[in-house]
């Protein structure tokens, strides 16, 4: 019997960090010239630490892809809003970042559009 393994059967942060530096070394990803002062959503004070924060943004999208859209996306990468001495709610990640990985997932075919389109 052949048993077949697909990605949600392997540890996710050992195959997001071994997909990330694929992607690093392979030279299909084209980063951003702002990703080393963009923050990632409204919500944050600071830009990432981790200089590889694209490609493993990259990887885990690409693992988690399965038909949403970016709104979605940015409701799984958002996060806790600081409203200072008010109490804090819950706030998108940034859409502008989210638009350019699957732009970026799209050239190399890891993910393709929905030919529905926008259509509601």
């Amino acid at each position: 019997m052949v048993t077949t393994k697909t990605v949600k059967d392997v540890c996710p942060h050992e195959f997001v960090c071994a997909y990330a530096a694929h992607l690093k070394c392979s030279g299909k990803i084209k980063v951003p010239l702002c990703v080393d002062i963009v923050k990632t959503a409204t919500l944050k004070e600071l830009a990432p630490y981790d200089p590889n924060w694209f490609y493993i943004r990259t990887t885990s999208m690409a693992r988690v892809h399965g038909g949403i859209g970016v709104d979605a996306f940015r409701k799984i990468y958002g996060g806790r809003k600081s409203n200072g001495t008010h109490p804090s709610h819950f706030g998108k990640s940034s859409g502008a970042i989210t638009r350019e990985v699957l732009k970026q997932l799209q050239k190399i075919a890891i993910v393709e559009k929905d030919p529905r389109g926008d259509e509601r």
